[in-house]
């Protein structure tokens, strides 16, 4: 590690930049002239004009916007950032003051002119390819810096960790022979990079492989959400108060981001004291302005995001009807607030994560830790390899091709590591394979018994609800607002917009939970974790039902005499020995699904029964427990196969990566060298 690799990352050359401005000027004023001839609410003499129109509304812009934006920041952040569509209306409305032959009827038409213009502008500018936005990003940060003090330069190399959420391996090298992963394939086509998969512990989900490659310690989670006898409570990973007590139970103050890193949009701190977005973290801080004010960095910031967000909404929704029309399987119902939510997830979300993270390299930090969830949620709803869900990574790469169009303007050299938490496996939901969910069939099997199945938040909400609240406990103006907003969908600070999982549960002898294709069997009759003999006893046939259920690839359960076993429908792995009885159940799940069976029974908290459906390595499907077609957090599939795209100066791992602490391993043994260069 001696040397710094030269990232294959090119900007728009300068002799573009002039062309880009005549271009996208001689577009806005076409624009103009159609809107002048359509509507009423604008007038226009010639095209002459409207090119006079569009000059003068950019001076205004240049001169007068940063000027408007320091006086009305508080009025700005107050109302959450609606004063600054007044104010491109009022720069529309000045324009059409020194332009004579320009005129707008109204406030409402010099609004509905700087949208349009702001589309125009989009859209041209994503036909020609030549997207200068880190250019504006950098002004931005770069004036939030100079408000809290400029860094000083340093030798010494920071380190960004990237993660793109829930993208296996498999995926992604597809994306990149696709096209739709080209700075990423540049990464790896220059030998500036090297890709490597590794193996996720059981379950494969970003709460448990955040907390071990963060933190180092990922012991007694047993899923995305589990269910603790003692407390009667459901725990879930990325519920912030949750993410707190867990932190708190597994951190050793060493994570991977304790010597001064930063942690970004994730479930876990890794022990930083610079978290923004965090779940884990989420309390009161006096950031104010910083957070947001980038948003209205520029006169169409704000009508950009907002543009962003509504051709997302309109992406989903046409692509849900083409899955109809062409009878698409697997498919899910996509309609209700889903659009919405996934318009909050992979545009707004992913936009203040990438403003905060330029910040992050602009200041200098030493380590950033950021978590990129869009193609993680569109995948779980649209398919793993739908046109949908690689467009989102399309995106996201372009995000992190921008991102590395700063590194230049940081005051230390930077490395890049670009990895992912886990995989997704797909298939039709078990609902929708069978016409039951698995509570139905537990209900079916212990007849009589009450069977409590928690309403499960998804994490895409659980995303939402964290940065909303990260935002209400702000102490300003735009945090107040914020927080009045949501008040009546929030407890204790927590907003909880969408379903939520039941905390406590104080009825029913069997909680049913499940986390993608893992499911969780926990029987309040039972103080300590339930045996075979006792549940057959209990309730005859449940055990014996579940495993001889063809959606169901096995069943572990404790033996009094045998120990752990994993049972199904033809055959019976003995864990303490690996002795197998006619057929073992554990083939289709890989080498490795004996030992991560045997650490989650050795968890404290390990449920009663661990369900997992079935995997087909033919057809390299399986059935999700929740309705998500998509999906992570058992074994079989894609799902455990997540990758790391590192520095090929790096030293490489002797062996396989399994599990997420020999990540953290990994990570910290980088992060340590290169503190001695």
């Amino acid at each position: 590690m001696n040397e710094f690799p030269q990232l294959p990352i090119t900007r728009t050359p300068t002799p573009w930049r002039p062309l880009r401005i005549i271009v996208v000027g001689l577009a806005q004023a076409a624009v103009l002239v159609i809107m002048a001839a359509v509507f009423d609410g604008v007038t226009l003499d010639g095209f002459g004009s409207a090119v006079l129109a569009v000059i003068a509304l950019g001076l205004i812009n240049a001169v007068v916007w940063p000027v408007a934006i320091q006086l009305t920041m508080p009025i700005i952040t107050a109302t959450v950032g609606l004063f600054a569509f007044l104010l491109n209306a009022l720069a529309v409305a000045a324009t059409a003051a020194i332009v004579g032959d320009f005129e707008v009827s109204s406030l409402w038409w010099s609004l509905a002119v700087a949208l349009v213009l702001t589309i125009a502008n989009l859209s041209v500018g994503g036909l020609l390819h030549i997207d200068d936005d880190h250019v504006w990003r950098q002004r931005v940060v770069r004036r939030l810096v100079r408000r809290h003090g400029q860094p000083d330069p340093t030798s010494t190399p920071g380190v960004i960790f990237i993660q793109i959420d829930g993208l296996g391996i498999d995926v992604l090298r597809e994306a990149m022979a696709s096209g739709h992963a080209p700075t990423l394939a540049a990464l790896v086509e220059q030998a500036t990079h090297r890709l490597t998969g590794w193996e996720c512990d059981l379950s494969s989900q970003t709460g448990a492989m955040q907390a071990g490659i963060l933190l180092g310690d990922n012991s007694n989670m047993p899923a995305f959400r589990w269910y603790e006898k003692e407390s009667r409570r459901v725990m879930v990973s990325n519920r912030p108060r949750d993410a707190a007590d867990i932190e708190q139970r597994q951190s050793t103050g060493t994570g991977l981001l304790a010597d001064g890193g930063a942690s970004r949009a994730n479930v876990f701190s890794g022990d930083a004291a610079d978290s923004m977005f965090t779940f884990s973290r989420i309390e009161r801080r006096s950031i104010g302005r910083s957070r947001f004010v980038y948003v209205v960095a520029t006169p169409f910031a704000l009508l950009r995001i907002v543009v962003l967000a509504v051709v997302d909404i309109g992406r989903e929704l046409r692509s849900a009807r083409r899955g109809r029309r062409r009878n698409v399987v697997p498919r899910m119902h996509r309609g209700g607030s889903y659009p919405l939510l996934r318009a909050a997830t992979t545009v707004v979300l992913a936009e203040i994560t990438q403003s905060v993270l330029i910040a992050d390299i602009i200041r200098g930090v030493p380590s950033v830790y950021v978590d990129l969830v869009g193609y993680d949620e569109v995948a779980h709803h649209s398919g793993i390899a739908a046109p949908e869900s690689l467009d989102t990574l399309h995106r996201t790469d372009d995000q992190i091709r921008r991102m590395l169009t700063t590194l230049d303007a940081a005051p230390r050299p930077y490395f890049v590591v670009v990895l992912s938490d886990h995989g997704q496996t797909q298939g039709s939901t078990f609902r929708q394979r069978y016409g039951q969910t698995l509570d139905d069939l537990v209900r079916s099997l212990a007849t009589g018994a009450a069977v409590d199945a928690p309403l499960l938040a998804g994490e895409g909400w659980n995303n939402v609800n964290g940065l909303l609240s990260d935002a209400a406990r702000d102490e300003s103006r735009l945090g107040r607002t914020v927080e009045f907003a949501t008040r009546r969908r929030s407890v204790d600070g927590e907003v909880t917009l969408g379903p939520t999982t039941s905390t406590h549960i104080d009825a029913g002898e069997i909680v049913v939970l499940a986390s993608g294709n893992l499911g969780l069997l926990s029987f309040a009759r039972f103080p300590e974790r339930a045996t075979r003999q006792q549940l057959d006893e209990a309730y005859p046939g449940l055990v014996a039902g579940l495993a001889a259920h063809e959606g169901i690839g096995f069943v572990m359960v404790r033996d009094e005499v045998a120990g752990d076993l994993v049972v199904g429908d033809r055959g019976i792995r003995h864990l303490r020995d690996d002795r197998v009885d006619d057929i073992d159940p554990l083939e289709p799940f890989g080498p490795n699904a004996a030992d991560h069976l045997r650490r989650t029974s050795s968890f404290t908290n390990c449920p009663d029964v661990i369900v997992n459906s079935f995997f087909d390595p033919v057809t390299d499907e399986g059935a999700a427990f929740e309705e998500l077609i998509g999906f992570h957090g058992g074994l079989g599939g894609k799902q455990t196969k997540p990758f790391i795209l590192a520095p090929a100066s790096f030293a490489q791992p002797a062996e396989p990566l399994v599990g997420a602490r020999s990540v953290h391993h990994l990570f910290k043994s980088w992060l340590t060298r290169l503190q001695k260069m």
